[in-house]
This record gives structure tokens, C-alpha cells and sequence, in this order.
């Protein structure tokens, strides 16, 4: 059963104070003033001494329900959209790999047994020297989520749900990332590692 929607002020002290089930007493605690009154006019009709209440669709508990619902939903689903923000887990990888000749760090600037950041084509990147020499370019973006990974300890690390990348070839070492991280093909040229 519904409950009366009470629209007008004066239509407070007429009613009987067992009018309202206590659940919605303290539902209404918690929203000001003239805002537990509704929409002034709405839902009243008045003949002479006569006062009908129209039946409301909801009660105030089910609104606000339906409020913090939606609320948290909006929540959630902008978290996700933050986390996964960019382009796929391999798109800055496509997207850096049409940058042919483009200069990504001078060698010197990858340290031997770990990883540089940096940016291709304004596609974020990881730069690895796993041994002097050897260098590797993979994209910067978790195959989980979409999160950027990090230069780690002799490690390609994701902070937000700790997956573990190789330094040689990107493949997952640990976490829940389902691939390893897309690569760049490079080139060292005069002492510079170089899109191929």
C-alpha cells in the first residue's frame, strides 16, 4: 500500500501523527526542511472544508534508495572509464609502431636491467635494456585494464591491480593481466633507440 503524499504544510497538522509508518519518519529525518513537503500544489485537490491527498508512486524510503543507487552506478562505471582510459591494451603499441624513424630515448638514457618511460607518436611507451645492448619497446597500456604500466625493479610493473611484466618480451610474470604488453618494433641508431 501506498502512503498519502503530503504537499502543503498546513495538511501536516491535520493529519494524525500514526499517519505515517515510522520507517518513513526517519527516511524524512534526513532531508531539509521544506524539501519533505513535495512539490507545493501537487497532488492536493481542495472543495470547501474538503482535503484529498492523492496516493504518491513511492515512498520517500524507495526514492532515496533509487537515488543512492543510481548514485553509486555513475560511481563505479567512472572508475571503470577511468581505468580503462586510452586506446585497447595494444593501440599504443599500433599507434607508436606508424611513427617509423622517430627517435624514442638516447640508449644511454635505459638503464641496463631496467625501463625508461616515454612517448611515441603521444602513445605512452616502456623502453627496457634487459642486458647492455639489447633494447625493447612495448606499450605502456595493461592488457587487463588499461592501466599504465611502470619501469619496476628489473620489472614492468602495473600499479593498479600488481600485474608483473618481463623486461625481454612484456609476457606476464604475474597478476591478472590476460597477455603480455603489445611491442614497437626499434632500431639503435647513433646511439639513439629509433622506431623501425
Amino acid at each position: 500500500m501506498t502512503e498519502p503524499v503530503v504537499t502543503d504544510r498546513a495538511l501536516i497538522d491535520t493529519l494524525r501523527p500514526d499517519a505515517f509508518r515510522s520507517d518513513d519518519a526517519r527516511a524524512d529525518a534526513f532531508l531539509p526542511g521544506d524539501a519533505r513537503l513535495g512539490d507545493a500544489g501537487a497532488g492536493t485537490a481542495r472543495s470547501g472544508d474538503a482535503v484529498s491527498v492523492a496516493q504518491g508512486c513511492c515512498t520517500r524510503r524507495q526514492v532515496l534508495r533509487g537515488v543512492t543507487i543510481t548514485a553509486g552506478t555513475l560511481a563505479s562505471a567512472t572508475a571503470l572509464a577511468a581505468c580503462a582510459e586510452g586506446s585497447g591494451p595494444n593501440g599504443s603499441a599500433a599507434e607508436a609502431s606508424s611513427a617509423s624513424g622517430e627517435v624514442v630515448v638516447a640508449l644511454a638514457d635505459v638503464p641496463v636491467g631496467g625501463a625508461v618511460s616515454a612517448q611515441v607518436a603521444g602513445a605512452d611507451v616502456l623502453v627496457t635494456q634487459p642486458v647492455e645492448g639489447e633494447v625493447h619497446v612495448f606499450s605502456a597500456v595493461c592488457t587487463h585494464q588499461g592501466c599504465a604500466v611502470v619501469p619496476g625493479e628489473g620489472v614492468l610493473e602495473c600499479p593498479c591491480h600488481r600485474s608483473v611484466f618481463s623486461l625481454t618480451d612484456a609476457s606476464v610474470q604475474s597478476g591478472p593481466a590476460p597477455e603480455p604488453l603489445g611491442e614497437v618494433p626499434v632500431e639503435i641508431s647513433d646511439g639513439d633507440v629509433v622506431v623501425a
